[in-house]
This record gives C-alpha cells, structure tokens and sequence, in this order.
C-alpha cells in the first residue's frame, strides 16, 4: 500500500511529496465523467480508512530522503476530505513539517460541513474544484451524490474565501459542450468575482477519461480565459497536449492582450510567432512591460497597470 508518492515537479506548486488518503480504493462524493479514475457510485464517507499514525509513519520517513521538497500534498484516489480523520491528520503534519507548506486538493463539495470548513483552514494552500455553478451543468459533468447542492457550495466557496487566510486557488476542468457555453461561463465569472483567490487555472482533460467526453483545445482555453473579467488571476493550467497556435501581434495588440489577460512566458511561446515575441522582448526592454508574480507563476502585464495599482493601494 503505497501512501506516499512523489516527489512530483509541479509548476504550479514547486516540488511535492503526494499523501493518497485512499490509496486502495476509489472513494469520492462525485463520479465526475473527466476522472482518469475508473467509475464508482458517489458516496458520502470512506469505508476504508488509514490510521492517522500510519500515514505520519510513511510521511516521516519521506521527508528523511526528500528534506527539500516545497510542499505536502493531500489528496486521494476520490475526494480527500472523506478521510475522517483529517482534522487530527493535519495538525499532525504540522508538528513535524517544519517550513514546508501543506496543500490539500479537494473538490469543494464538503465545505458545507462547518467542521470540515474549519479543518481546511489549517492548511497553508488549499485548492478548490469549482466545474460548474448551475444545477444543471454540475450534475452532468461531475454527477455528484444527490445530498450534494452546488448552490450551497458556491456560498461555503465564497465564505471560504474570505476567511482563509493561506493562498487559495480554484480550478475550473473544461469539458467539450457541457461547462464550455457562454453561459456557464458567464455565470462562473460572476461567482469568481467574489471569491478571493491567489490564481484560477483553467483545465481540460489531459489523461483518458472515465467516460466518453473530450476535452477542449489550447486555443479555446485561450478564448475562454478572454470571457473571464479582467480584474480575475486567470492561469491556463492545460498544456501537455497543448498545440501552437503562433499568432502574429503588432504593439498594441501585445499591449491590448496583456492588459486584458496576463500572460505566462508559456503562453507566449504557444501563442506568439518569432516576429511577435521579438516585439515583445522590445516592450519589457523599453520598461512598457513587466513581470508580476501570481500565486507562484510569473505573468507579464503592462507596466502601467502596475503603476496604477500602486497608485490606488
């Protein structure tokens, strides 16, 4: 039974050491139709569980052979907050983590219990699954138990949000016309506009589904990014089958498209062509564009939009 694994190299997260809650089992509130995870019924509890001393035994000695790692990831085969020990897990982790950072990934759904919400606000970085936020696209694509109302846990998210007190990030898995309407779109980015959060990366399916869906191309993450307001930290997380889409952007396009999405140096080499990302180097050189860091990752915005964030702060 393998409860740790890892080191895994993440951009988004630096080097981390993995903690799998239900290493044996697949043990999850959704049967969502992207998992990379056989399908399972949705259930509300782990009927197969690790004793806390267990894991803190495996953890421990991990850390003894990767003392340099950046964060403890919680997470599972399933959702990681059906663990019923969490609460008494976590504070055991801290006692011998020392500066590390701990991370759990969990798909939102048991922030609406307040003693779940609680324990999550002991984590120094918590990322939340946030697919859909009607009714009706969050049954289809992460066919969630029937006790599980998203509108509730839009509120638990956004409550969330502003009482915690780590970097929170969301994670939006686009799936082929099911959460990739206008329509989903527009209302996700009218509930993204108050939650507080260090980054949201956008996703699609990049391992072999559970069921028969598709995941949608890099250029469409693109597009989709440009529907998000300005003012939210968009990430495209999605790149392993990511195709170029090399574009060619005069000035003020380059300044135009920045000031409407940061963009990473990733992104960059996607989407630019070698005449454009020549034009750009000239725009960081001449000062007109900088480098901002968000929720770990290096953006590059116009300049002035930092100055002028500076000015109202």
């Amino acid at each position: 039974m393998n409860i740790i694994f890892g080191p895994v190299n993440s951009r988004r997260f630096g080097s981390s050491l993995g903690i799998d809650l239900s290493p044996t089992h697949k043990q999850c509130n959704f049967d969502c139709l992207y998992c990379e995870l056989a399908p399972a019924p949705a259930v509300v509890s782990q009927q197969h569980s690790i004793a806390v001393h267990e894991i803190i035994a495996a953890l421990t000695q991990a850390l003894e052979e990767h003392p340099n790692i950046d964060v403890i990831t919680i997470t599972a085969n399933g959702e990681p907050t059906l663990y019923p020990y969490l609460d008494a897990l976590i504070d055991a982790i801290d006692a011998l983590k020392g500066t590390t950072q701990t991370l759990i990934l969990t798909n939102s759904a048991a922030l609406t219990d307040a003693h779940t919400f609680k324990t999550l606000l002991k984590f120094d970085r918590v990322k939340l699954s946030l697919d859909a936020v009607t009714p009706e696209v969050f049954q289809k694509i992460d066919r969630p138990h029937s006790h599980i109302d998203i509108l509730h846990v839009k509120d638990a998210v956004k409550e969330f949000s502003q009482q915690y007190h780590g970097k929170l990030y969301i994670e939006i898995l686009f799936v082929h016309t099911l959460n990739d309407t206008q329509e989903e779109i527009a209302k996700l980015n009218n509930t993204l506009l108050h939650i507080d959060c260090e980054r949201i990366d956008l996703g699609t399916i990049d391992r072999p589904p559970a069921y028969p869906v598709s995941g949608i191309s890099y250029r469409e993450l693109h597009e989709i990014a440009q529907q998000f307001d300005a003012t939210l930290p968009i990430h495209i997380a999605s790149r392993r089958h990511a195709e170029a889409c090399h574009t060619s952007y005069d000035n003020d396009a380059i300044m135009n498209t920045l000031d409407k999405r940061p963009l990473t140096h990733d992104d960059i080499a996607l989407l630019f062509d070698d005449a454009s990302k020549k034009r750009l180097q000239y725009l960081i050189d001449d000062k007109k564009v900088s480098e901002i860091e968000r929720g770990d990752l290096h953006f590059l915005v116009p300049t002035r939009n930092i100055i002028r964030k500076r000015q109202k702060s």
